[in-house]
């Protein structure tokens, strides 16, 4: 109990507008994955689409919202305010949901997906820059770990909802859909009346252009060197709808295939927080090391489980590499920048990560087609031993990057 007060007392410490940010992720993730959950499988057993056809359309609609990400990060930095994007990314994604029950084509789904990932791709970097802007330096780690552990919540409350609904209305997708409006705008809502964005602080640099080279190279080595690395790991972390068809194909019932990513985003949720705020009181980097290790792990046991019980084993492992991922990695970007230009920083970070994650999405529907899902998760674990290579690189030559700094006390 002595043991776990210092981090659960730490959240109390966290500003309250990072706690409301999370609800809000709560809410659209939850709406999000009351879709998402079924997408896939109603794709394939609806629509008659292939496993590259998902792939690609996974794939499209991830690197869509990357790239918009930097344009987006990029516009707040210029105009020096990161609220005004979020709320339009935020009511993009709101007023887009009724597309996906209505749609009756392929097509008006590609299309659904992908308006709904140009307004993650528009709130992603600025909140992102807003959450870094809020947090106190040591206490980064924790701030962006609390925000995803909250998204993440919402994550798995989604699918759970699309277990009840999908029994309720006896697999009724259009129904399940319907429903996932409601959260949609309940976020829009909080973000609306409840986040205040602090005030620029007085004598900050005004930055004109943010995606010119001079700016860019602005960011520093330390910042393009955690990009680098991040952006191979990406290479491994194909989209979470693999992870729904592996369960489906080794015979999960279609009424349970949301449980997967239920159990995949409860262990994230678990871990997010936690893992974040070790990190503002050890090193970044050696945890995210222990992280790129469990990614490895949960592919082999994917990649060899003939049963549910080990494909159950990998998937959690999967959200554990997650919640010791994810929150570290965003803050090593705000850790490595200055504040003028984090909202480009984090977006070229969500760039490069989306260009890698389509690509990965694609490779994995091709392997997939040709050889099985055993040699697309073996691919997966090839590529995060790469990533794991270079990251122990960064940790051996840049001891100080991702290292532990107590706050300094008032004089």
């Amino acid at each position: 109990m002595a043991t776990a007060s210092p981090i659960l007392a730490r959240m109390r410490e966290i500003p309250k507008g990072i706690w409301v940010l999370g609800c809000v992720s709560l809410f659209m993730d939850i709406s999000s994955e009351l879709i998402h959950a079924l997408l896939p499988v109603y794709l394939v057993t609806v629509m008659s689409v292939s496993m590259v056809t998902v792939g690609i359309i996974e794939g499209i609609a991830e690197a869509t919202a990357s790239i918009v990400k930097i344009f987006s990060g990029a516009m707040s930095d210029w105009l020096g305010k990161r609220k005004l994007l979020a709320v339009i990314g935020y009511g993009l994604a709101a007023f887009t949901k009724p597309i996906f029950p209505l749609a009756g084509s392929v097509n008006l789904l590609i299309a659904a997906r992908f308006i709904d990932r140009v307004g993650k791709g528009i709130r992603g970097a600025p909140r992102d820059a807003l959450i870094a802007d809020m947090a106190p330096a040591h206490m980064r780690g924790g701030s962006f770990g609390l925000r995803q552990s909250l998204d993440t919540i919402g994550a798995f409350l989604g699918p759970l909802l699309a277990i009840f609904l999908m029994w309720l209305t006896a697999n009724n997708f259009q129904a399940v859909f319907w429903v996932a409006v409601i959260p949609a705008f309940l976020a829009l809502a909080l973000l609306v009346f409840a986040v205040h964005e602090p005030p620029r602080p007085t004598g900050l640099r005004k930055v004109k252009f943010p995606l010119s080279l001079p700016e860019l190279n602005s960011l520093g080595s330390n910042y393009w060197l955690v990009v680098a690395v991040a952006t191979v790991f990406s290479l491994a972390r194909f989209s979470e709808a693999f992870l729904i068809l592996r369960a489906q194909g080794i015979g999960l019932p279609l009424v349970l295939i949301p449980m997967v990513l239920v159990l995949m985003n409860v262990v994230y949720a678990l871990v997010a927080y936690p893992a974040g705020a070790l990190s503002d009181r050890y090193h970044r980097v050696t945890l995210l090391i222990i992280g790129f290790c469990v990614l490895i792990a949960a592919d082999l046991v994917l990649a060899f489980a003939d049963g549910l019980v080990g494909v159950g084993f990998g998937v959690a492992l999967w959200g554990l590499h997650l919640g010791l991922t994810q929150g570290l990695l965003a803050a090593l970007v705000a850790d490595t920048t200055p504040q003028e230009l984090r909202g480009t920083a984090f977006g070229m970070f969500h760039l490069t990560g989306g260009l890698a994650l389509l690509a990965a999405s694609i490779l994995a529907g091709v392997l997939w087609e040709g050889f099985g899902a055993q040699a697309t998760f073996l691919s997966g674990a090839c590529l995060t031993a790469i990533a794991l290579a270079g990251l122990g690189l960064l940790r051996w030559y840049l001891p100080a990057l991702g290292a532990f700094h107590k706050p300094q006390e008032n004089a």
